[in-house]
């Protein structure tokens, strides 16, 4: 071998011709052997090491960015393979790397893997991995397969790093096998100067010159000047000398066992291709994946073997550093770990950075560790099926692994798809009345925008541009303090006090500059403060854990205020621990000691601590339902503590078990979002953006809406369960705030609505009841007159059969539609644009043939019900709807508060051609209501159908009862009949026009001969929207089965449906509808054959239960209502301050009796003599 001329400079500026490189290797390749010895001194001069540790323009940038891009670092490793920056610092390594490509490239490569790989993640900063990898697109690559770069000038390279290793990449780009071919065939040279084109990336190379480097010190010492560092032999050993980062000592004892067995490797003769592949498997499974991000380089097989390289590293790296695994080196998914004292973090990648106590490890170790998991996410363009799997908490692995089960249970996927519950809540006992408090303010304007506030007893604090602190007593402000300009608060809540009498004294106040403040509300100023408490990030929630406090902020860190000597969180010293989580916060809440986070439909759960040494991260993989939508709320219920409810934004709710976090089931409560939840003892309150707060009662499947108001003008924006308010104002208090600036406050025990349904529970003991008999009938006449009916024999009997046959009721309901032609454009114009001059003619025309449809019902009653007298009860038209009501002559005496009210819906509400009348009465302390409507037409038209009939039972078109005690017992709901779901019974008939979808008309018209009806209710609008459709006004009614053809269209005079020019296809237009719990019974539901319309008339026949009040007996069952009411408020009251006391307060059960028992005794003290009496 010549040896390099001394003229070459380790600036690198002289380069030899390709001829002489040639020979170099050629010389190389004969003398191989004689390359284990040490190589001259003279070779490495002592400025190139130096160099390489001197603060170059790669090197020294690379070591202060670890903490900052250590995940992409893991992400680069194992998506591309090498990790060239790892290798850089090291100044012994470049001599070494440029000569080993030659010799034998398959063996190397092993031993070089595990060193660059091995090691170099866990210590190593990710800008050292990316930086290479990125830069292999820049013209030194193409520079590096040239010549000049050979390992005679490598000597010069080495100075420059970077620059001076790529020479040696082209002979690692080639494969294993191809290595040991040049190595057999002893023409080297020739296949490396082919390859060196080749490479790929700057990146590969690197990692290939650091495994060039120790064969070159072994085989290459005269050919290579810089292949004999001071401390570097040839020899495994010596690896350890040149670490250039201080934090790697012990990696690098690692690295000297790998290089020691890439030696090892390197000896043999070559092997098959195949078995080498075999070999880095084996090899992967037992030591790591320190080679995996070259394997995919060389063959491309280790690529499946991706995802289990950072197990590997994982273990092996909390073998080798004992005190820095545990916070970076979560298990990862699917992964069983028993004694690691990292919690886990999740699966994806932009989850798993935070799952470290940042003032208990440096991140860097941390984001390496889940950089590993962004790697093995991004292998796949999916997310893998693992990661869908419900999350399982650590400590639970072994016992679910022991008990033969799946850890973490089935896939996300089919959880959700068994757990849905596709039903929506029933509304049919809806109660609609406001629960006001019966003390204190029921509002407080609150003037400026607020968004956030917190409460504790008599006091409430919101904050925004203004903090501002109110009684809720009498509503007085007590604070107010500016924020300053550009400055508004973010997050409140109220400090623990070390002594729960004081609770509410003081507040914290994040705003959106990371500040913390603590104002005092009795001396109305800012006490302490904290300014950069989070940075410059905006502080977003201010958590409260028994004497702790827990401030997030937008970035993802998390502080842990722990009590200080006084026993209280203070400002006056930094937070006792802080900790990262993912960006992305949707909602977060404490559970027990816990923080379930959410960032979109993902849940983390997380444990922090005051020390910090705990696990963070509890879980593996995040909570996660796929047909859920973000998480924008949640809530606990102190009566089922066990189970956590989130809220959706798509209206679902998911619960989850607090024992193994699995999902116990996902509920459709809403189309609409679901601002926010609070748990009131047995119920969970929800707000929505229609200002509108619901109560759902959960003791059944589906849920059913206990209650339902208008609490705001605009969106509720929070609703807080007060859980201190019992022990503090001996009340159970929700407080709601709105987006029109509105604080209100409700009564959570729901007095009035309790009181309510438990009279109506006793009314067997103060009640008569007495069944009735009813006959309904529908009809769109299509303009028809009684005249029309004599033309058919068939339909001249069509009235006398139909009373004959109705059992001789005791109420008969005529509601007819389209009594006028409604098509006929000409007359419709002219009741719009002369109303003046037609109204006349035109209403006594209208008025004329109601009054023979009236007259035409009197005269068939007193012809074909001689044995009943019937007194006409009541008649109203409405452009052609028209409702004829008859009664018993025995049963008007007992008739009372009857009235008549109409709603337009034609034109916007303008015009009577589409709409509703309506008319209630009373039978004896029974509500009755009778609905005849004609909805918007057209087979596209369903959503106006829908609009039409909620305004129709929304409207307020009665006068209201102003009796308390008639409310209770002659309406339901909360009500006092101004509405019409405030009636105990109501009943709907009409022309409702709801259509078949999806079908065409000849297909509904085949399966009405086929008799297939079920085809054809599948796809009714008016079924599908009750099934579908929870705001569906409708749903709260009930029909009977329907079992005969569509009613709807004919041709006039015939039995064939529509054959017109449009050809519309058949529908169930026609049709009854009822409300009244079990007090209504339907008895048969038919049509009848009647042919002068287009549409058929529809009767049904009912059965409706009245009921007789006797007023002493109810006076005894309304103080026996009163006793019980007490009672149960009063065990409700122990077991909310208990809860107060022990889940929020942090006492002991035993001090906690002790304190409500000495407060209750203080409460008794203070009551009048006479209410202290039993």
């Amino acid at each position: 071998m010549d040896p390099p001329p001394s003229k070459d400079g380790p600036d690198g500026s002289s380069i030899r011709p390709v001829s002489s490189l040639l020979a170099k290797f050629e010389n190389m390749n004969k003398t191989g052997d004689a390359q284990n010895g040490p190589p001259p001194s003279p070779m490495t001069p002592a400025p190139k090491p130096e160099r390489l540790r001197d603060p170059s323009p790669s090197v020294p940038r690379e070591p202060p960015a670890v903490p900052k891009t250590r995940p992409k670092e893991k992400l680069n490793v194992s998506n591309t393979n090498p990790p060239p920056a790892p290798i850089s610092p090291r100044p012994v390594h470049p001599p070494s790397l440029m000569i080993e490509p030659p010799h034998s490239p398959s063996p190397p490569k092993r031993g070089g893997l595990d060193i660059a790989v091995g090691e170099r993640p866990h210590f190593l900063n990710t800008d050292s991995l990316v930086k290479p990898s990125s830069p292999a697109t820049t013209p030194r690559q193409f520079k590096i397969p040239s010549r000049p770069h050979t390992p005679v000038l490598e000597p010069r390279r080495s100075p420059r790093l970077t620059p001076s290793q790529p020479p040696s990449p082209p002979p690692p780009r080639r494969s294993a096998e191809l290595r040991r071919e040049r190595e057999n065939k002893a023409v080297p040279p020739p296949i490396n100067r082919s390859e060196k084109p080749l490479i790929p990336s700057r990146s590969s190379y690197l990692v290939d010159n650091s495994q060039a480097l120790d064969l070159k010190n072994k085989f290459a010492d005269k050919v290579s000047p810089f292949s004999s560092p001071p401390s570097s032999n040839g020899t495994p050993e010596e690896e350890d000398v040149p670490p250039m980062l201080p934090t790697r000592p012990r990696p690098q004892p690692e690295m000297l066992r790998r290089s020691q067995t890439f030696h090892m490797g390197f000896e043999p003769p070559p092997v098959h291709p195949t078995i080498a592949a075999n070999r880095r498997r084996d090899m992967d499974d037992l030591n790591g994946t320190a080679r995996s991000p070259i394997t995919p380089q060389i063959t491309g097989e280790q690529r499946p073997a991706l995802p289990a390289r950072p197990l590997s590293i994982i273990e092996h790296s909390r073998g080798a550093n004992t005190p820095m695994a545990p916070p970076p080196r979560p298990p990862r998914p699917g992964v069983i770990t028993y004694s690691q004292e990292s919690g886990p973090a999740s699966a994806l990648p932009q989850k798993r950075v935070v799952s470290t106590p940042t003032t208990q490890q440096p991140p860097p170790p941390t984001r390496t560790g889940h950089g590993r998991s962004m790697t093995v996410d991004r292998t796949s363009t999916r997310i893998p099926a693992e990661f869908r799997t419900p999350a399982t908490p650590i400590s639970r692995v072994a016992e679910d692994r022991s008990a033969g089960g799946l850890i973490g249970g089935p896939p996300n996927g089919d959880a959700s798809a068994s757990l849905t519950t596709t039903l929506f809540p029933d509304p049919s006992s809806t109660n609609r009345s406001k629960p006001y408090i019966t003390k204190g303010v029921h509002e407080i304007p609150t003037k400026y925008d607020s968004r956030v506030f917190d409460v504790c007893g008599e006091l409430v604090c919101t904050t925004g541009i203004y903090t501002r602190a109110w009684s809720v007593l009498d509503g007085g402000l007590l604070m107010s303090l500016a924020m300053g300009e550009g400055i508004r608060g973010t997050s409140v809540a109220f400090r623990p006090e070390a002594d729960v009498g004081e609770e509410g004294k003081r507040v914290w106040i994040g705003n959106n500059f990371g500040e913390l403040m603590e104002a005092d509300i009795g001396l109305q100023s800012i006490i302490n403060r904290k300014p950069n408490a989070h940075g410059r990030h905006e502080i977003i929630k201010i958590y409260r854990h028994f004497r702790e406090l827990w401030t997030l902020d937008e970035s993802g860190t998390l502080h842990v205020w722990g009590p200080d000597e006084n026993g209280v969180p203070s400002l006056i010293n930094g937070p006792t621990s802080s900790f990262r989580v993912p960006k992305g916060h949707t909602f977060s809440m404490v559970v027990g000691d816990e923080l379930w986070y959410a960032t979109g439909n993902q849940i983390r759960v997380f444990l922090p601590t005051v020390e910090g040494k705990d696990q963070f991260q509890v879980l593996i993989r995040p909570l996660c339902q796929d047909g859920a939508g973000e998480v924008t709320s949640g809530t606990l219920l102190t009566t089922d503590t066990d189970k956590v409810f989130f809220g959706h934004g798509d209206g679902k709710v998911s619960i989850y078990s607090r024992k193994d976090y699995s999902c116990l089931a996902v509920m459709n409560i809403s189309l609409y979002k679901l601002n926010t939840l609070a748990g009131v003892g047995h119920y969970m309150w929800a707000g929505y953006n229609t200002g509108r707060i619901c109560v759902y009662d959960m003791g059944q499947t589906p849920w059913a809406v206990k209650k339902e108001w208008q609490a705001h003008d605009n969106p509720i924006v929070k609703l807080i369960a007060d859980r201190s308010s019992f022990y503090k104002l001996d009340r159970y208090q929700v407080v709601s705030l709105g987006a029109d600036n509105m604080l209100r406050t409700w009564d959570g025990l729901l007095q009035e609505d309790w009181l309510g349904s438990e009279m109506k529970r006793k009314d067997e003991e103060y009640c008569s009841f007495q069944k009735l008999k009813a006959l309904v009938l529908t009809w769109n006449a299509g303009a028809s007159t009684p005249n029309s009916l004599r033309y058919s024999d068939s339909d001249a009997s069509f009235f006398q059969n139909l009373l004959q046959g109705s059992g001789s009721p005791d109420i008969l309901i005529f509601g007819f539609q389209e009594l006028v032609d409604l098509e006929d454009k000409r007359a419709t114009a002219k009741r719009f644009l002369k109303p003046k001059k037609k109204e006349g003619s035109d209403q006594e025309r209208m008025s004329h043939q109601y009054r023979d449809w009236r007259d035409f019902l009197v005269r068939t009653l007193d012809d074909y019900m001689p044995g009943d007298l019937y007194h006409l009860l009541h008649t109203a038209p409405l452009v052609g709807l028209f409702t004829c009501i008859f009664v018993k002559a025995d049963l008007r005496d007992r008739i009372s508060n009857l009235s008549s009210a109409e709603v337009k819906r034609g034109l916007g509400g303008l015009h009577g051609n589409k709409g509703a009348i309506v008319v209630r009465f009373m039978v004896d302390d029974t509500s009755l209501c009778f609905i005849n409507c004609h909805l918007a037409a057209g087979q596209s038209s369903a959503m106006q159908r829908h609009n039409d009939i909620a305004a129709i039972l929304e409207a307020p078109i009665f006068p209201g009862e102003r009796d308390q005690a008639t409310r209770i017992d002659s309406y339901v709901g909360g009500g006092d009949g101004t509405l019409i779901l405030d009636h105990e019974m109501c009943l709907i008939n009409g022309d409702l026009n709801y259509r078949i979808d999806t079908m065409s008309r000849d297909t509904v018209v085949a399966a009405i001969k086929s008799g297939n009806l079920s085809k054809l209710l599948e796809r009714d609008q008016l079924l599908v929207a009750r099934r579908r459709n929870p705001g569906f006004k409708l749903r709260a009614f009930d029909e009977m089965p329907i079992t005969f053809a569509p009613t709807y269209k004919y041709d006039v005079g015939t039995d064939n449906y529509d054959s017109s020019e449009k050809k519309r296809s058949p529908a169930w237009c026609d049709r009854l509808l009822y409300r009244g719990r079990d007090r209504i019974e339907q008895l048969d539901y038919v049509r009848h054959e009647v042919r002068v319309s287009d549409h058929r008339p529809v009767s049904g026949r009912f059965k409706f239960r009245v009921k007789r009040i006797d007023p002493k007996k109810r006076a005894m069952a309304w103080m026996e209502c009163q006793q019980q009411w007490e009672d149960l408020r009063a065990k409700e009251a122990d077991e909310e301050k208990l809860y107060y006391l022990t889940r929020m307060i942090g006492y002991d059960t035993a001090t906690a009796r002790r304190l409500v028992s000495e407060r209750s005794s203080r409460r008794r003290d203070n009551r009048s003599p006479s209410r202290n009496m039993d």
